[in-house]
């Protein structure tokens, strides 16, 4: 498939597996959506100090650095629907076991530690495993929509549905929002368990094949195809760019706006709308333009946004920048996740699939350090213009892609 061919396009049925693989990743993206949003309320309760509290998010992200890719090459080996519900049993009994600390009173600044990073290692094997099932559940033709109603649905559990419920479960108990969690665990490794399609063939390994050594071929394959390897540097250039943005938002919203805490949930609700509208939108485009020219203009109107958010200095301004950028943002998400789809062998979509999750979750941080950093040196503003500054190369390297 060359990279700028137009993206072949349907509507995938509900039938066939991927109805209750859809229900699955809606109901665990809800359960934690749930706990992301109590977790840091119960760490503010057991510690006064910043950085402890900070910790907690740190060590959600760094099984990805550690495993990433050990979680892709496992992903090719093994069942993927097998590896899936068995990876949300464990998730569902550690959740358990932690909603029963809480309600004991017995939880601790260390026991969320502990919970962050084991839930994000058994993810790095369940994220990779479901992007190489996927494909398996529907025609190659629909993948685009498939994962744009992923996504999509996702966003709107957890941006809209499980963010007013927690205060509503935490009058029932300070125990209530994890207790919940690990029940759509369990509820969602039913669903999958449950899935009667046939399971993707795993081809056979070369005798004294290693994890290394496949880790090591999924990368190869990622360099060598042109199109990955250019839409992969894109990305974590532009990820290092949304560390920076994100983790100085609400310093960029109460302090250079102004606008308190009332602006900064106007300018999160507008990022959430904005995100579920992209997902209605993104198979229009790639239908019409192809997935690298989608995801090419998504990142020219993003950069816009940011130079908007940098520049304007207007509460009205930054909701409309953001609510823009969210709906490109899920554009480019689709249109990246269907391109590695249907660019790459099945047996190796797992490594390759991580290969970008690791690069992802790797540049986060350092944007994060990198937007602290200038906001603290020139102004709560210009995290948004570093982040611009980072697209501009990232959109200028997919410039090549396009015949």
């Amino acid at each position: 498939m060359a990279a700028t061919e137009v993206a072949r396009t349907g509507t995938p049925a509900w039938r066939g597996g991927f109805g209750r693989l859809w229900t699955a990743a809606v109901v665990s993206r809800f359960g934690d959506a749930l706990r992301t949003a109590a977790l840091p309320l119960l760490a503010a309760a057991l510690t006064d100090d910043p950085m402890l509290i900070a910790s907690v998010t740190a060590f959600g992200y760094l099984p990805w650095l550690l495993f990433g890719l050990l979680g892709g090459a496992v992903a090719d080996r093994v069942d993927q629907r097998r590896a899936m519900w068995a990876v949300d049993l464990l998730r569902g009994a550690l959740m358990a076991a932690f909603a029963l600390a809480v309600w004991l009173d017995s939880a601790s600044i260390a026991l969320l530690l502990g919970l962050a990073f084991a839930l994000t290692t058994f993810q790095t094997l369940f994220d990779n495993a479901a992007t190489a099932l996927l494909p398996s559940l529907v025609p190659e033709g629909s993948l685009g929509s498939a994962n744009a109603r992923l996504m999509t649905a996702q966003q709107i559990a957890g941006g809209f549905l499980a963010a007013p419920a927690v205060p509503v479960l935490l009058v029932a108990g300070a125990a209530v929002p994890y207790a919940a969690d690990a029940a759509t665990y369990v509820l969602a490794a039913a669903l999958i368990a449950s899935l009667r399609a046939a399971a993707p063939e795993q081809a056979p390994r070369a005798g004294g094949s290693t994890l290394r050594g496949e880790i090591a071929e999924g990368l190869r394959h990622l360099w060598r195809d042109r199109a990955l390897r250019g839409l992969c540097t894109a990305t974590t250039l532009c990820n290092i760019g949304m560390g920076a943005l994100i983790a100085t938002l609400v310093v960029h919203v109460t302090v250079w706006l102004d606008a308190g805490h009332a602006g900064y949930a106007a300018v999160i609700t507008a990022f959430g709308a904005g995100s579920v509208a992209g997902g209605l939108l993104a198979r229009r485009l790639s239908e019409r333009f192809g997935r690298i020219r989608s995801v090419f203009a998504a990142g020219v109107v993003q950069t816009g946004c940011l130079v908007a958010m940098g520049s304007v200095r207007a509460l009205w301004a930054t909701i409309a920048a953001m609510a823009v950028f969210a709906v490109m943002g899920m554009v480019w998400n689709v249109n990246q996740t269907t391109l590695t789809q249907e660019r790459s062998p099945a047996a190796m979509l797992g490594r390759i699939s991580s290969a970008f999750r690791t690069l992802a979750v790797a540049g986060a941080p350092l944007g994060a350090l990198a937007g602290g950093a200038a906001a603290a040196a020139w102004g709560a503003n210009t995290p948004a213009l570093l982040a611009a500054g980072l697209f501009v190369p990232a959109v200028a390297s997919l410039t090549g892609l396009i015949n």
